[in-house]
């Protein structure tokens, strides 16, 4: 019996009613704001979506969204956004307002580290893989963000406690994804736009480059030699301050009238 061969768009939405919902609430332990999770996980299926056929023949599509999602959520320039300048509001529980407290005060790298390896539960090859990281420090990065947990809160100093809150924590904010056809549809969109923006500027480099062409000399014009001084004449100064008698005479040109009887007019023949 043959298999019935999904189209790429079954594909896509298949690996998205996978991964996202849990993916959501994976993105707000590493960045304690409901909305930048959502946006994260979205803008990282729909860079999928853009190179699928790249995805679809990882040998770990969720992988590959997983770490897109953190990359962008991590993004240090989201801090100049507007949007995200104030912090939202914390958890109702009081444990889970702590724990995420922890987690944001942890450096991003360990942050990450704590979240794949004690919350989504990778190996610490498939850890140190997704960070970018080697083993020796991907181990070295997990134990320091232990000790921090464990010294604010040391009921959780058990790993498997920590698990155990942190998939709760995860769980207790309802965070939804949006549908597989608005995430296509959104990234479809923006490769469109991209698309046209590119071929404006193309074009508005071609316009310049032809503009400058047709207006630039054909040949070489020397810049003007500064002057050079003459033997002989002596150099031009510039007019002193007037005299006395140069002040009175330049007072009486002025007073005198400019049309009258002095000025002298021909005679008739």
């Amino acid at each position: 019996m043959e298999r019935t061969r999904l189209t790429p768009a079954q594909a896509f939405d298949a690996l998205y009613a996978f991964c996202a919902p849990t993916l959501v609430r994976q993105t707000y332990l590493l960045t304690g704001r409901r909305e930048l999770a959502r946006e994260s996980v979205e803008r990282a299926f729909q860079l999928a979506w853009q190179r699928w056929p790249e995805v679809a023949r990882d040998r770990d599509p969720a992988g590959w969204v997983r770490a897109t999602a953190y990359d962008f959520a991590l993004s240090p320039w989201h801090r100049f956004r507007p949007r995200y300048r104030h912090p939202e509001p914390p958890p109702s529980d009081a444990l889970d307002r702590a724990l995420l407290n922890v987690l944001l005060q942890l450096p991003a790298p360990q942050r990450r580290t704590l979240v794949l390896y004690d919350g989504v539960g990778l190996d610490l090859p498939e850890t140190a893989a997704e960070t970018e990281a080697s083993t020796p420090a991907t181990a070295n990065r997990l134990m320091h963000a232990r000790t921090a947990v464990a010294t604010r809160l040391p009921d959780l100093s058990d790993p498997t406690e920590l698990h155990r809150r942190l998939a709760e924590l995860a769980a207790t904010e309802r965070l939804r994804a949006p549908k597989p056809t608005t995430v296509r549809e959104g990234s479809e969109h923006r490769a469109r736009f991209w698309t046209r923006a590119a071929i404006a500027f193309t074009v508005t480099l071609i316009g310049t480059t032809a503009l400058t062409l047709r207006t630039a000399p054909t040949q070489y014009e020397p810049p003007v030699p500064p002057g050079s001084t003459v033997r002989g004449v002596p150099p031009r100064m510039a007019p002193g301050p007037l005299s006395d008698k140069e002040l009175k005479l330049r007072e009486k040109l002025r007073a005198e009238m400019a049309h009258g009887p002095q000025r002298l007019a021909p005679q008739a023949g």
